[in-house]
């Protein structure tokens, strides 16, 4: 889903100028449309991880008016697995090493997805701060799954990944989805998720997996009580 430079600004309650000033600068990716800018959620989302932007309920509401999917965080985190000790010198290592330990389809393609993971970076950098990465490509990762998958990647050894704060990345989500909604979903539930201390210093600790879905739980609770909690305005 792609928004406008007005839909941006009442979203992180701040002026359109300020917003536009972020794109010229470089600090926030927009695509130019008939002369008009248009910021990609994903994207939006992952900025907002990055620079510690705390994310409003708002980033929810289009899930909530269509029917929210059944698939939380800590589904998609059983589904997807929780690994530790994977090894690589470098981001191309630690990437290919991620996608080899996943359990896609038979008919997957690792080092092509590989490839696009890298492709990606050059882009700029999936680090979003405190040595955690979410790499994905600019569109999601979609293959041919029945249901959605995210991956949590306990690193042998930290990695630079050139992330904004200067900080090696020791933890890297993948997410892989079926849908494009659901990965907007899953990954706006993510980039809040990550806002939280309780989990962010279980993630720092390389918890055991009962624990940090545990922790996931728990933050997801209080983003169904925010939901509950906002005025749902006219139908």
């Amino acid at each position: 889903m792609q928004l406008s430079v007005r839909e941006v600004a009442e979203l992180l309650k701040v002026s359109e100028k300020k917003i536009y000033g972020w794109i010229k600068g470089g600090l926030l990716r927009a695509n130019r449309v008939n002369h008009q800018y248009r910021l990609h959620r994903s994207d939006l989302l992952e900025w907002m991880t990055s620079r510690d932007v705390d994310l409003p309920v708002e980033v929810f509401a289009d899930s909530r008016q269509n029917g929210a999917p059944a698939t939380t965080l800590a589904d998609a985190l059983r589904a997807g697995g929780i690994f530790y000790g994977l090894q690589g010198d470098d981001k191309a290592a630690v990437l290919r090493a991620i996608v080899s330990a996943l359990a896609l389809p038979e008919n997957s393609d690792c080092e092509s997805l590989s490839q696009v993971l890298l492709a990606r970076e050059a882009l700029g950098s999936t680090g979003v701060g405190e040595g955690i990465a979410i790499p994905h490509v600019r569109r999601p990762i979609l293959l041919n799954v029945s249901s959605p998958a995210i991956s949590l990647c306990f690193l042998d050894r930290p990695v630079d990944f050139g992330a904004f704060d200067g900080k090696p990345v020791f933890a890297i989500f993948l997410l892989i989805s079926p849908t494009v909604r659901m990965h907007l979903h899953l990954l706006s539930r993510l980039s809040f998720a990550l806002h939280d201390s309780g989990l962010r210093a279980a993630i720092e600790r390389r918890a055991a997996a009962g624990e940090i879905l545990a922790e996931f739980q728990r933050v997801e609770g209080a983003i169904g009580e925010q939901q509950d909690a906002t005025p749902r305005g006219d139908a």
